[in-house]
């Protein structure tokens, strides 16, 4: 296994680490767990339903269809804040994000199994960019082919940017991690069309 410093991602991987200050993004991460409509949707394994082991909630434009796993996800309205950190990021990126699915880890328990994010919906090479808020938490990434395994711990107000053919050439998790008692909250920026 690599350890991933971001001199040394896979090709379409980009590590920012402080994307957002320390302080604002502890107080973001507070805010959302009061002020958005937290879910945890039940999905289909192997014949039977479960819980995702992790709360969600998505926000979209009113046109924007979007699911996994055969599940489409209700969206809810853009918060000011959520709407600003979008702005700055279309602005930065070239991207015209009109999608976010937001990840709430309560703690080092809940998790996200091996996936790409490979949807029709997402176009064929998408941008999406990852940003964290609270605990630090391991991500990995795996060459679908090689199955070579990277790891890199994603802090909070970084910013993981995964383009060109990243979800083709790879797939990436995050962990249980039983020591961890802090939540995280993992905001994921998309174009969908």
């Amino acid at each position: 296994m690599s350890k991933l410093n971001k001199e040394c991602l896979p090709e379409g991987f980009h590590y920012f680490p402080q994307g957002i200050s320390f302080d604002k993004s502890l107080a973001l991460y507070e805010h959302l767990c009061a002020q958005l409509p937290w879910q945890q949707p039940e999905i289909r394994v192997y014949g039977k339903s479960h819980r995702i082991p992790r709360l969600q909630c998505f926000i979209a434009e009113q046109s924007v269809n979007y699911g996994y796993s055969g599940k489409r996800l209700e969206s809810c309205d853009w918060l000011p804040v959520l709407s600003a950190i979008r702005a700055r990021l279309q602005q930065q990126y070239g991207q015209p994000f009109n999608a976010l699915l937001l990840n709430w880890y309560r703690d080092g328990q809940d998790t996200m199994g091996w996936h790409s994010d490979d949807e029709q919906e997402l176009g064929k090479d998408p941008m999406i960019v990852s940003v964290s808020l609270g605990a630090s938490r391991l991500f990995k990434i795996r060459d679908k082919v090689t199955r070579q395994t990277y790891s890199i711990v994603l802090e909070t107000g970084s910013f993981l940017v995964m383009s060109g053919r990243s979800q083709h050439d790879f797939e990436h998790s995050l962990p249980k991690q039983v020591k961890v008692s802090q939540g995280r909250i993992n905001l994921t920026f998309r174009t969908v069309g």
